[in-house]
C-alpha cells in the first residue's frame, strides 16, 4: 500500500512530485507511474485530480515557475502610465526566464516522435499550447494599435513572433552554449524591445 509523503492535499504533491521528475529526469522519463509513486499515492488517485500527464506539466509551468505569474501579468495586466517599449521590455525579461525555466523540461519530448505527438494531443485536450502566450502578446499589441499608441498599419501578430522568437532563441543558445553565448537579461530585453519597438512606434 502507498503512503503519502505528507499531510499535503494529494493534487499538491502531486504537482509537487511532477515538478521534481520533470525537472530532473525531463518530461519523456516523468510517466504518471513514476508521478503518483513520488507523490506516494496511486495513478488513479493521479487522474482523479489531473486529465493527463500534460495538465501536471502545464500546472508546473504556470504555477511553480517564477516568471510565469509576471509574464501573464505584463501580457493582460492594465499598462498604466508606462510606455508600450517599457511594456514590450518587461514581457521581454519575463519571456527569456520563463522560456529558460521551461526549455529543460519539454526538450526530452523531441528526442521521441511518438511522445511528442502524445504530448501534442494531450495538450490540445486541455485547450493549451505554448502558442497561446504568441496570442497574449498579439492582442495586447491589437489593443495598442487601437489605442493610437503603435502604428495603424503595425502587423501585432508578426511584432509578438519578432519578441519571443528571439526570447526562445536566447534560451536556446543559454542551454546549449552556455551564458557566454547570450546577453545578460538585462541588457537583452530592452533590447529587443527597442528593435520591435522601431519596427512599429
Amino acid at each position: 500500500m502507498l503512503t503519502p509523503k505528507s499531510n499535503r492535499p494529494t493534487p499538491e504533491r502531486l504537482l509537487d512530485a511532477a515538478e521534481k521528475l520533470m525537472r530532473t529526469t525531463g518530461l519523456a522519463n516523468a510517466t504518471t507511474k513514476a508521478i503518483a509513486r513520488e507523490a506516494g499515492c496511486s495513478e488513479a488517485a493521479l487522474y482523479k485530480h489531473f486529465a493527463n500527464k500534460e495538465e501536471l506539466f502545464v500546472r508546473v509551468l504556470t504555477e511553480r515557475s517564477p516568471n510565469a505569474g509576471p509574464l501573464l501579468a505584463a501580457l493582460t495586466g492594465d499598462p498604466g502610465e508606462r510606455t508600450v517599449e517599457e511594456r514590450l521590455a518587461e514581457i521581454a525579461r519575463h519571456a527569456s526566464l520563463f522560456y529558460a525555466d521551461a526549455m529543460p523540461m519539454a526538450a526530452s519530448l523531441f528526442a521521441e516522435p511518438a511522445l511528442l505527438n502524445r504530448h501534442r494531443d494531450g495538450i490540445q485536450q486541455i485547450g493549451r499550447g505554448p502558442h497561446m502566450v504568441l496570442e497574449a502578446l498579439a492582442g495586447h499589441l491589437r489593443r495598442e494599435r487601437e489605442r493610437g499608441r503603435i502604428r495603424a498599419d503595425a502587423d501585432p501578430r508578426a511584432a509578438a513572433a519578432l519578441l519571443l522568437g528571439a526570447c526562445f532563441q536566447r534560451a536556446f543558445f543559454l542551454h546549449f552554449s552556455g551564458e557566454d553565448a547570450v546577453q545578460p537579461v538585462a541588457e537583452f530585453a530592452p533590447a529587443v524591445a527597442r528593435t520591435v519597438w522601431a519596427a512599429v512606434g
